[in-house]
């Protein structure tokens, strides 16, 4: 029993190392999905409408629907290639827990895996990495596809061959938001093609740009669903200042220790720079004044009176 479970171990270790080179596919894949979008949409059913002479309110709808377009698709791939290559966070060298945070309450995560550190058995809340042989932050998890510990790891997504964590996770939430927004968009305006094709009258164009229209809207259309389901989880889980570890892990105890209320759980992802809540970038000072950013320090809910960003 107990050989056929170390078998079992050393298989799935494989499978997730399988899925860095599964990753580079899928940054491919996005792109496709991308190029075959913008030739539908741009090339071959609205551009042409823009200059086509065909009157004022086509070539009107045709210039709202490609400005929309084009900085939804800029928005859309600055915050994925920020996701893509932003280091998530790792945790320092020589990294060692505060004082107040060994003496503050256990931690509810605390599993058999997470094994108390040598240098102080008798605290649970210093937790120790047995595959990195160091000390673990709060929040921090181990990912076996990176090989290393992530601080405040979501999840390791293959979409943009890189961990979900503390520097990034705001990042993958605008690239969820703008996905959503560019496919819904894109679905909307391709739709009268779309319907064209199942009707009797003759369709304009050759079999490429059909085909290509007909596969974009469908893509689009998945992609529009799915990441709407995504999104609505991953707002969930803001509103509680959790993670999709976290929320597995903690079994959705009403005493989180992290939440802060939404407004300051928002605040713990996006800062507190207005102007910067829908770029995927952050303000020196919200870098400066709030450390939750950098993935090592909370505030917890017994604090909540002392803590001043």
């Amino acid at each position: 029993m107990y050989r056929s479970g170390t078998v079992m171990a050393w298989n799935v270790f494989r499978f997730c190392t399988a899925l860095k080179g599964l990753g580079s596919i899928m940054i491919l894949l996005v792109l496709g999905v991308v190029g075959i979008t913008y030739y539908a949409v741009v090339l071959t059913n609205y551009g042409p409408s823009l200059f086509s002479g065909g009157g004022i309110l086509d070539a009107l709808i045709a210039l709202v629907v490609l400005v929309l377009f084009h900085c939804l698709l800029v928005m859309l791939l600055w915050s994925y290639f920020s996701v893509v290559f932003t280091d998530p966070g790792s945790v320092p060298p020589n990294w060692k827990p505060d004082l107040d945070e060994e003496r503050g309450d256990s931690d509810p995560l605390t599993t058999s895996e997470f094994g108390a550190s040598p240098a102080d058995p008798a605290n649970p809340r210093v937790r120790f990495c047995k595959k990195c042989n160091l000390l673990k932050p709060p929040r921090c998890h181990h990912c076996s596809v990176c090989g290393r510990c992530i601080l405040k790891m979501d999840h390791h997504c293959v979409w943009v061959v890189n961990c979900v964590g503390a520097l990034n996770y705001k990042y993958f939430l605008l690239f969820l938001f703008y996905t959503f927004l560019e496919t819904t968009l894109v679905t909307l305006s391709l739709l009268p093609q779309f319907i064209a094709f199942f009707s009797d009258g003759e369709i304009p164009g050759t079999p490429g740009t059909l085909a290509t229209t007909f596969l974009a809207f469908v893509f689009n259309l998945a992609f529009a669903l799915s990441v709407l389901g995504f999104l609505i989880m991953h707002i969930s889980l803001v509103a509680g200042n959790t993670t999709t570890i976290e929320a597995y892990e903690k079994k959705t105890t009403p005493k989180w220790r992290y939440d802060l209320g939404r407004k300051r759980n928002f605040e713990q992802v996006f800062g507190l720079d207005k102007h910067y809540w829908f770029i995927p970038a952050y303000s020196e000072e919200d870098l400066r004044r709030i450390p939750a950013l950098h993935g090592l320090e909370y505030p917890s809910k017994p604090e909540l009176e002392s803590q001043e960003f």
